[in-house]
């Protein structure tokens, strides 16, 4: 019961950021096979079919760059809803019964910061034992005061990444829930594993061997196990995911306390610092998709493009590029099937595309909102 509660309100959510094909996959789920209730078969499939009726008529594919994009055109930049830029946290919503989405669930405890193999395999070890799902904090930067900077991945792409891990993780894709830093920042570690049992409903939870939780990180992954099991949650602890190349992250643990030479978002954004692209995707367990989206303004912005040649100014980047420097071997990603290959250079204002075929932006930079992708080889500067 909880598993269908729990798919069948991430898909209706999921419908409600334009994953028409989604709710098509779920309508024939409801009214075809099993794994719903009879509760849920009913009244589900009438809410779905109501809203694939409405979607019929506005035949739109948009959400966040992720979803429907395989039925576009080849020629032709997906444009996509204002997700991109408000990032709505949309996984705290709670089940019309007044359940958590989390109820019964297994989540993974962490920073998914560059959602990096390290991350995927607390995925996978959570899927081994029930749904998972990541249990990540929001608004971080903001109490703490951290400079500003932008996420290794974007915001309205992670789904597309978790979506990557299902064939690891069962075949089930695993959902993000987000908590306000604020809500827990001054929690003790019991409060805190108080509160994923008695608030959001938990069965289990899977953290690495160096997690620290609490207040002022006062909790270990001893404790964790040992306050889990008196709320009746069961704890597994992983083994660190150790980085195989520690010779090009060694001035890392000079400066970060909890080096310990394992993977971890740190060791990306220096690889991506370095522009070190092979061990960029080495640490990611995939190539690095960088998204730009912008509101085309003629040349008012800065943006000027040729049938072979775009130009647009790093202030329409929503996620972090390498190093300034030339990339060979990179594609424009235009759906998940249709890549065109083009060479990128990033200097210290603008991305430049240059490919030998018609450029896809062509038709793209004549709509008001357009989302690029550009996922990078290999090959470093």
């Amino acid at each position: 019961m909880m598993l269908s509660g729990y798919r069948f309100s991430q898909q209706i959510r999921e419908w409600d950021q334009g994953l028409y094909c989604s709710s098509l996959q779920l309508y024939s789920l409801m009214t075809s096979g099993s794994f719903f209730p009879s509760f849920l078969k009913t009244t589900g499939a009438s809410i779905v079919e109501n809203r694939l009726q409405h979607q019929r008529i506005v035949t739109s594919c948009t959400s966040d760059f992720v979803g429907c994009l395989q039925g576009k055109s080849p020629r032709q930049i997906p444009i996509t809803s204002s997700d991109c830029f408000s990032q709505r946290e949309d996984d705290n919503e709670l089940l019309s019964e007044g359940l958590s989405p989390l109820t019964g669930g297994i989540i993974a405890l962490g920073k998914f910061d560059a959602l990096h193999i390290g991350h995927r395999e607390l995925a996978i070890q959570a899927s081994k034992v029930g749904a998972p799902f990541l249990l990540s904090f929001v608004g971080m930067g903001e109490v703490l005061g951290w400079e500003i900077r932008l996420p290794i991945v974007a915001k309205c792409d992670r789904k597309r990444v978790l979506s990557s891990w299902a064939p690891y993780c069962g075949n089930v894709t695993p959902a993000e829930f987000h908590v306000e830093f604020s809500t827990v920042r001054h929690l003790s570690p019991r409060q805190f594993v108080e509160k994923l049992s008695n608030e959001l409903g938990v069965s289990g939870v899977v953290a690495g061997e160096n997690y620290r939780f609490g207040y002022r990180a006062s909790g270990d992954a001893v404790e964790l196990v040992r306050l889990c099991d008196e709320n009746g949650i069961k704890a597994y602890i992983i083994n660190s995911v150790m980085d195989k190349n520690q010779e090009l992250a060694r001035n890392i643990s000079s400066s970060d306390s909890t080096e310990r030479g394992q993977v971890s978002s740190t060791r990306v954004r220096h690889a991506l610092g370095k522009g070190n692209m092979r061990y960029v995707s080495e640490l990611l367990g995939r190539k690095h998709r960088l998204l730009l989206m912008a509101k085309y303004q003629d040349d008012e912005e800065g943006i000027t493009s040729s049938k072979h040649r775009l130009t647009v100014p790093r202030s329409y980047l929503l996620n972090l590029p390498p190093k300034e420097g030339s990339y060979c071997n990179c594609f424009i990603v235009i759906g998940e099937e249709n890549l065109v290959s083009c060479r990128v250079i990033i200097d210290t204002t603008h991305i430049h595309l240059e490919s030998d075929e018609v450029g896809p932006w062509v038709d793209a930079t004549s709509q008001e909102l357009w989302t690029l992708g550009i996922e990078f080889g290999d090959t470093g500067v």
